[in-house]
């Protein structure tokens, strides 16, 4: 099962640096998720594809697609649930 977290952010965007550092620290406990960063700014398809309509979106998706969306700045308690959920 492939587990995806994708960082929806822009460079503008202030929460979004508050969101970077419990990222960072996710991605070196869940060494089997993929992290993806996305700049909305330079891919504006597929934050369309994904409705990211605020900033930072996170979406952790698997295999059977999305499990879990968070809009704004996000814990990593929730976080980590959902990546429990999605690598069940």
């Amino acid at each position: 099962m492939t587990v995806t977290l994708k960082d929806f952010y822009a460079d503008w965007c202030g929460p979004c640096k508050t969101q970077d550092p419990i990222l960072e620290e996710l991605e070196e406990d869940w060494t089997d998720v993929e992290f993806e960063k996305i700049d909305v700014d330079e891919e504006q398809d597929t934050a369309n594809e994904y409705q990211v309509r605020s900033l930072p979106t996170l979406v952790v998706e698997n295999d059977d697609g999305v499990v879990e969306r968070f809009i704004g700045v996000t814990q990593a308690d929730d976080i980590e649930t959902a990546l429990e959920e999605a690598s069940a």
